[in-house]
């Protein structure tokens, strides 16, 4: 029974990474003039785009939510568990707070998400085999010390919307193969 809440896991992490990385793509698309230099990924959750992107990652969110109980069950490892648990809350908190929202609530929920979903990275190194769970570590080494030049304006001629992919893309990718990884675990 473990084994299929794992794949279940494993299936819901794919399907939510999946389809937000294709809605923000969509997102991006129909935005007018959007710019991945110069446009925060956020700005997708406000105007034209904001149904779209909002509900994508909220999505995202609920499923990450789910999943990081059912892996909790079968991996029984209590920081993994809050460090996923706390990055899917930041994602579904950026969909309800968007830029904009009073008291800094989108910046607190994004700090969240990018930080947590890093660290989750690193400490999938103890779930994951050779070679994935060096990979990881690489992804949530990479969207860390991206989110520190971030934070510091530091953006290396990619500008604050390029930056912010290097936060968010790592992770994204991480979360991808860390979804074949319990799709394909076997008895």
């Amino acid at each position: 029974m473990k084994l299929n809440l794992i794949k279940s896991a494993g299936l819901m992490l794919f399907i939510g990474t999946f389809q937000f990385i294709i809605m923000m793509i969509i997102s991006e698309a129909l935005y007018p003039s959007y710019s991945i230099y110069k446009n925060y990924i956020s700005d997708l959750g406000v105007g034209s785009t904001a149904y779209i992107f909002n509900t994508s990652i909220v999505l995202f969110g609920v499923l990450v939510l789910i999943s990081s109980y059912l892996i909790y069950i079968n991996f029984k490892w209590r920081i993994f568990l809050f460090s996923i648990m706390l990055s899917a809350i930041g994602a579904i908190g950026v969909g309800i707070f968007p830029e904009g929202s009073p008291f800094y609530l989108h910046t607190i929920m994004s700090l969240i998400v990018f930080l947590f979903g890093g660290i989750s990275a690193i400490l999938s190194y103890k779930i994951l085999a050779p070679p994935l769970n060096y990979i990881s570590v690489g992804c949530g080494a990479i969207t860390l010390i991206a989110l520190i030049m971030y934070i510091g304006d530091i953006y290396l001629s990619l500008g604050p919307g390029g930056m912010e992919r290097m936060i968010v893309y790592p992770v994204l990718l991480w979360v991808i193969g860390f979804s074949g990884y319990l799709m394909s675990l076997k008895n």
